[in-house]
């Protein structure tokens, strides 16, 4: 992946919101720790919900957090 994609998809996985159940509507880097770790151990949904998961929780247990909040802040989410 070149560093101009993979920029692009940090910035959309920054803005990208849970699409359902109880956290619905919140930015993934906002959803709960333990919440991240269940889907870990049940296993991730397919695409690119599952893959963005994946990358927060990795994310979230590095405690790079600040880093998602950079990224919504200098790269305002763009009209779809």
């Amino acid at each position: 992946m070149s560093n101009h994609l993979a920029r692009k998809q940090l910035i959309k996985m920054a803005h990208y919101r849970m699409p359902f159940g109880k956290y619905k509507g919140r930015y993934l880097v906002q959803l709960p720790l333990p919440y991240l770790l269940w889907f870990r151990q049940k296993g991730f949904p397919e695409g690119r919900l599952g893959q963005f998961l994946q990358s927060m929780l990795e994310i979230r247990e590095n405690g790079l957090e600040a880093l998602i909040y950079r990224i919504q802040k200098d790269f305002p989410e763009e009209a779809s």
